[in-house]
């Protein structure tokens, strides 16, 4: 008769074909996720041009997705740590697929105001339950690569948005954009069949059976004897509440990751959404302006994968100061109005700056709260930065409203990034004191 840690066990163990399988899955979820949240720069010009918006107007369409992503991370983070993450990312899949399909039906402003808040719910329930699902599945040494890896799915569904966008929209229109909805909507059954519940939340509910069929799926060749019980090393706290993640020197740590939070996801949203627009009024080409978003997301995805490898390596608080750091640089040189390969240059450093650096402060929150609480941790995390991106495309449809000079424009909008790489200096401070505290209190 064995007592075996699953959390120890997965820590110890090479990574496996059902490891594998999570990945893929969660990277699939987040393509469609991605493309929904990047579908609507591409399709912001023609909006403003078919109903005669203007720049604050457009700014503050964009936005009501984004308050519904806000509230979506709030609700769904938390929900799902007392109803299981497979059913909060089952509900969150269906409803932002849904809505998104809805809006290609919209005929005014406000009608796309609705379907874009809702889909916006599902969008911001989503990525907080995937990044806890797999960091729950990875082992320590390699927690950020894989996070990593399943969020690179989220830039790769904002370079099919910017495909799609160069093809279709020129042809058919903006709504056949958000029609393209309807195939994803077709993997929900395949998602409930193969996506695994958390083995931890099991344990924590007393489903050991349910728990010891899924360790039989990781670990094959290991055989669970009939008087064997499953325990997970972080089940100890049951709260799941908002104050858990103040406690045990978190404070300021938290604080600090919620900052840089709402500096990037404004940074990620006030770019995906104004690029295209911006680049067509400096003189570049529809074209060229769209392929400006595939290069911004390719740059996401790139980012995120090297910058989960130098986590893992080198720490992550010390790898996202230096992407912030890339991030101001890079945004004000785009300003400056550069010949095109330059241009994509730097729009690919960009993107692997802010939306390369979300998917690893997603990681960094998940490492830094346990089990019982990473759900809520990763809600409240990204609902604060939600705040950051509804304030993004709204600023930028007031900036570009005064018509500043391009320069001036991108060189206000490096600003966060700078402030996000001092937030991440005092996060990477305070965890190195934290982390003195408890071997001195061990030693």
């Amino acid at each position: 008769m064995r007592k075996i840690d699953v959390n120890d066990k997965i820590d110890t163990s090479p990574f496996g074909g059902f490891q594998w399988a999570v990945v893929a899955l969660c990277a699939t979820l987040l393509i469609v996720d991605g493309y929904d949240v990047f579908v609507a720069g591409t399709v912001l010009p023609t909006l403003i041009a078919e109903w005669g918006l203007t720049k604050p107007q457009a700014g503050a369409l964009q936005a009501w997705a984004l308050f519904g992503m806000m509230f979506g991370a709030l609700i769904f983070g938390q929900l799902a740590d007392r109803i299981g993450r497979k059913k909060g990312i089952a509900i969150s899949f269906l409803l932002f697929t849904t809505s998104t399909l809805l809006t290609g039906f919209a005929t005014s402003p406000d009608q796309f105001k609705i379907f874009r808040f809702i889909a916006g719910l599902g969008c911001g329930g989503l990525m907080p339950n995937t990044v806890a699902l797999m960091n729950e599945y990875a082992p320590k040494r390699l927690r950020s690569t894989m996070v990593a890896l399943m969020f690179s799915g989220y830039s790769v569904g904002g370079m099919v948005a910017a495909g799609l966008g160069i093809g279709l929209i020129p042809h058919y229109g903006w709504q056949p954009m958000f029609f393209a909805a309807a195939v994803p909507l077709l993997l929900l059954p395949l998602i409930v069949w193969q996506l695994p519940e958390s083995i931890g939340f099991l344990l924590r509910q007393g489903q050991q059976d349910k728990a010891k069929r899924i360790y039989a799926k990781l670990y094959p060749k290991t055989a669970l004897e009939a008087g064997d019980t499953l325990a997970f090393s972080e089940t100890k706290s049951t709260s799941t509440s908002v104050t858990e993640l103040f406690r045990h020197q978190r404070m300021l740590s938290t604080l600090m990751l919620w900052v840089a939070f709402f500096c990037c996801l404004l940074l990620v949203y006030l770019l995906s959404s104004w690029l295209p627009k911006v680049l067509q009024e400096a003189g570049y080409a529809e074209k060229a302006s769209l392929l400006s978003l595939f290069s911004l997301n390719f740059g996401g995805m790139a980012g995120a994968i090297v910058g989960g490898w130098l986590g893992d390596r080198f720490g992550l608080p010390k790898v996202v100061v230096g992407f912030f750091i890339a991030a101001a640089v890079s945004i004000a040189l785009i300003g400056y109005n550069p010949p095109s390969t330059i241009l994509f240059l730097m729009v690919f450093v960009a993107g692997a700056a802010t939306i390369g650096t979300q998917i690893l402060l997603y990681a960094s929150v998940a490492q830094l709260y346990n089990l019982s609480i990473r759900s809520t941790g990763l809600g409240w995390a990204s609902g604060v930065g939600r705040i950051g991106a509804i304030v993004g495309p709204t600023l930028g449809g007031a900036l570009l409203a005064q018509q500043l000079p391009l320069q001036q424009n991108f060189l206000i909008f490096a600003i966060p990034a700078a402030v996000a790489a001092l937030a991440m200096v005092v996060f990477a401070i305070s965890n190195a004191r934290k982390t003195k505290t408890v071997v001195l209190a061990t030693a």
